[in-house]
């Protein structure tokens, strides 16, 4: 289902992929349990630039960094790579905001989760 009538991966599987590559950080660095913690991310902002095309059965290997780590949100920055290759294939951004499971209001990041986040803190690129 990862191909497209065109061979390559789908553009709105990329965005399965970031989910994939921040959610295995959270759950399996993080302990994150998203069914049944009091506090979980919501994804508020995605975006995906496309460099190079992917197919599946292809192994894809997700680089993860924070680009800001707030006290209720957080910033990703996640690459693609078709394994092997160095330069991504895609780069995107994914935006968590945390929030109170039952009323869906914004929390602070666990300290759980804040503490595997804090060691991939890069410098947030700006463009001019």
């Amino acid at each position: 289902m990862d191909n497209d009538s065109y061979g390559h991966v789908n553009n709105v599987t990329y965005y399965s992929y970031f989910d994939t590559a921040v959610n295995e950080h959270l759950i399996g660095e993080g302990g994150l349990d998203p069914r049944r913690d009091p506090v979980i991310g919501l994804v508020v902002e995605t975006a995906c630039r496309f460099h190079a095309s992917l197919s599946f059965p292809e192994t894809i290997d997700a680089g993860l960094a924070v680009t800001r780590l707030g006290r209720t949100s957080v910033a990703y920055a996640i690459g693609l790579f078709r394994r092997g290759d160095e330069r991504a294939a895609a780069d995107g951004r994914f935006v968590h905001v945390w929030v109170d499971r039952a009323t869906q209001r914004p929390a602070d990041l666990p300290p759980r989760i804040r503490s595997v986040l804090a060691p991939l803190v890069v410098q947030a690129e700006t463009t001019a």
